[in-house]
């Protein structure tokens, strides 16, 4: 046994200094541990052939499939000018489709020898488009002759595991890398509790990493995988079941609302009743505000379901208490929006301390990185003084300089777009922690919510107000189909000529000057090779063609807060007919009076992008146009993607195919913190049941033995999910 490696062995002494490079740099692979949870995202098997049909854009893809025929053409070019350029075209078939690759100058020779009409290979490469078809540039390959000892005793059989790869090291080479590891699976010590394992039927965690590397059989493969999503939702799940025990033990001040307070004096004055949806979600946040140890509530409700309103009356209840409450939005233009409609809400009750303020009235300060000196004084002493109740701001409220008299409870807006050391550090600001909300209308399946929010209690807001208008939704092909486009125009001028306003939204600004954001292209990029349309140059194409003679303006994140703020208020007053912007229009801002909005390059966003700047029409009585413009060929993925957006409203439904499509590449916060997502075997969707019920287990493991003592190879695995960041990640959230 001791020629065996540990499972913290580093890879350079197992492997050698190259592949262990190679591992580390473009995998995040360090040790002989990290190789053997390096499992394979699917299996071949050597009688039958892969799916060609949908091969993913600019991914690394490998195949296995049959040579249908090569054919060597010579070429002149400026290195051969006297035709004795080579190209290699093989197109290799799976019965399901064909696929064309593509070999050039001295790299013909080898396999122009070796790919012949019938052999059948394994093919890795990077897809790209040429000439309107998928093919493989230069791919590496490995016969599969069958007959060779070698390969089958390598490949284990009929199943050949095809791993994640990368450009610099092929799926077959990563198989060879563990076999070499593989005896290393014996020293893997369980993180389940025996008694857990068993009651489950699981086997245990050396054979199911023999068994996902090398199956046998197709029931190999079964056992391993649901062993090892068990492995990982449950440690996941013991985490965040650990964060949730460590905050039930934090103190916080009761926040009760007082029967003739601020809060029942707003009540009282509502121009509406509020729906059934806000009633049953804030008697949830009031109950949670009365206990001595802090909220953590995750607020999830659809573009414009009412969560502001819910949010406000739960920061009138804790002013009513005698606390203050901060309001965490992620741009200015959100910021002022916020403090403008607050404001406008509570009347003579935002007016504390001024003429002609009510009784109960408080002060609602704005406070954003770009006010004057004078009104930021001014702000940061009514937040010292107590004077102030509510303050609404952008990250300038974590700032050191700011103190707060009583903060009593956090709202954080649209928290996918803070770091979580922002909001830790304004929830700091607090003598005792203070109560938090999250507020997201990102909505998020239950299964995410339990892995990624798992210690925040969730209530959904799924009603939308009365008065909200539908949403029409369609895709405007503009390659296959100008006529589309022109008529796109033609409609926005319509919606203008009924009195209405538009927006345009663009992926990019267009006065870029930094080169390396140009740099970076995206697969559509390369397929198309051409830069996503700009704010700039569409506002001004429109303006002098298609929308000549309409009052056109532009809004994007590089302009002056001031100039940002004085161009919503034009265009919330009417002023203005089509505005041009980039996605800072996506969260919050509320004109009931646009109706129409183009999304051009639509296929450069993202699912829940994509649907939120949708929830900034139909905001009034009259219905909403969404046009979704795109040149993407009509069977290409990102046209899959907005023919979904096209065919539903419903949040929820959206979300699930935006991480079906992402692969949850960022559950764990992966956005946030920089590291690899833990989850390599648990889909967040599909495996729904095994979260809820790894989620009901933690809770009752942590309870009865909340740091693990009984259970040291639990820890060490909770040790080894959450490596520093991620450990923090947990703890803010």
């Amino acid at each position: 046994m001791d020629s065996v490696p540990a499972l913290d062995e580093p890879l350079k002494k197992v492997l050698g200094p190259a592949t262990a490079k190679v591992m580390a740099e473009h995998l995040g692979l360090h040790t002989v541990g990290d190789l053997l949870h390096h499992y394979p995202r699917r299996y071949e098997e050597r009688g039958q052939l892969t799916h060609l049909a949908d091969l993913p854009m600019d991914e690394h893809v490998t195949v296995v499939a049959q040579v249908a025929d090569a054919r060597l053409h010579t070429f002149a070019s400026s290195r051969a000018p006297r035709g004795k350029g080579q190209r290699l075209e093989v197109t290799i078939t799976d019965g399901s489709g064909r696929l064309q690759l593509v070999f050039f100058g001295a790299g013909v020779h080898k396999p122009h020898k070796e790919l012949l009409p019938g052999t059948r290979a394994m093919f890795a490469g990077k897809v790209s488009v040429f000439n309107r078809r998928l093919q493989l540039a230069h791919p590496a390959y490995e016969l599969l002759r069958g007959d060779a000892e070698e390969t089958v005793e390598t490949w284990a059989g009929a199943l050949i595991p095809i791993y994640p790869a990368t450009a610099k090291l092929e799926s077959w080479k990563i198989g060879k890398a563990l076999q070499t590891v593989l005896p290393s699976a014996q020293e893997a010590a369980d993180p389940l509790p025996g008694p857990l394992r068993e009651g489950r039927g699981l086997v245990t965690l050396p054979e199911a990493l023999l068994k996902i590397h090398r199956p046998h059989t197709k029931a190999d493969i079964e056992e391993a995988r649901a062993r090892l999503k068990w492995d990982e939702a449950f440690v996941l799940q013991v985490a965040l079941a650990r964060r949730r025990h460590a905050d039930a033990q934090l103190p916080a001040v009761p926040r009760r609302p007082r029967p003739d307070g601020i809060l029942a004096a707003f009540d009282g004055r509502l121009p509406f009743t509020l729906t059934e949806g806000q009633r049953k979600v804030s008697e949830e946040i009031f109950a949670d505000l009365a206990t001595d140890h802090p909220m953590h509530r995750l607020l999830q409700g659809e573009v414009g379901s009412g969560k502001t309103m819910v949010a406000l009356r739960a920061m009138l209840a804790v002013v009513d208490a005698g606390g203050q409450a901060a309001m965490l939005a992620p741009t200015e233009v959100l910021a002022q929006q916020h403090h403008r409609s607050v404001t406008e809400m509570m009347g003579d009750l935002a007016q504390g301390g001024m003429l002609g303020g009510a009784d109960d009235a408080t002060k609602v300060v704005l406070l954003t990185g770009s006010m004057g000196a004078a009104a930021r004084r001014q702000a940061l002493l009514d937040l010292a003084t107590g004077e102030a109740g509510i303050v609404i701001g952008t990250h300038a409220l974590i700032e050191d300089k700011v103190q707060f008299h009583d903060l009593g409870l956090v709202v954080v807006d649209e928290q996918h777009r803070f770091g979580v050391e922002q909001r830790d550090a304004l929830r700091g600001k607090g003598k005792q922690p203070p109560h938090l909300l999250v507020m997201t209308a990102t909505p998020i399946p239950r299964t995410v919510a339990m892995t990624v929010f798992g210690d925040l209690e969730t209530s959904v807001l799924d009603q939308l107000p009365a008065g909200r208008s539908p949403i029409a939704s369609h895709v405007v092909p503009a390659a296959d189909k100008p006529h589309f486009l022109a008529r796109a125009w033609e409609r926005v001028r319509e919606e203008v000529e009924k009195g209405h306003q538009a927006y345009v939204v663009c992926p990019r600004i267009g006065d870029e000057e930094d080169g390396a954001k140009a740099k970076k292209k995206s697969p559509e990029d390369e397929a198309e090779k051409r830069p996503p349309l700009a704010v700039l140059d569409t506002a001004e194409q429109l303006a002098r063609g298609p929308l000549a003679g309409l009052r056109v303006d532009v809004l994007h994140g590089r302009m002056p807060p001031d100039d940002k703020d004085a161009v919503m208020r034009r265009f919330a007053a009417g002023k203005v007919d089509v505005l041009v912007a980039t996605t800072v229009i996506e969260v919050g801002v509320n004109v009931p009076n646009a109706t129409a909005m183009v999304i051009m390059d639509a296929d450069r966003f993202g699912v829940s992008q994509l649907h939120q700047l949708r929830g900034r029409v139909g905001r009034g009585s009259a219905p909403g146009l969404c046009l979704l413009v795109t040149e993407m060929p009509e069977a290409s993925p990102a046209r899959q993607r907005l023919n979904a957006v096209a065919s539903t409203l419903d949040g929820f439904e959206l979300s699930r195919i935006d991480l079906e499509q992402r692969r949850e590449g960022d559950v764990l916060g992966q956005a946030q913190s920089g590291t690899r997502s833990s989850l390599r075997m648990l889909a967040v969707i599909d495996d729904e049941e095994v979260i809820a019920e790894a989620r009901e287990e933690a809770a009752r493991i942590v309870a009865s033995d909340p740091d693990l003592e009984r259970l040291p190879a639990l820890r060490t695995a909770l040790d080894a999910l959450l490596d520093e960041e991620r450990e923090q990640y947990l703890e803010k959230g």
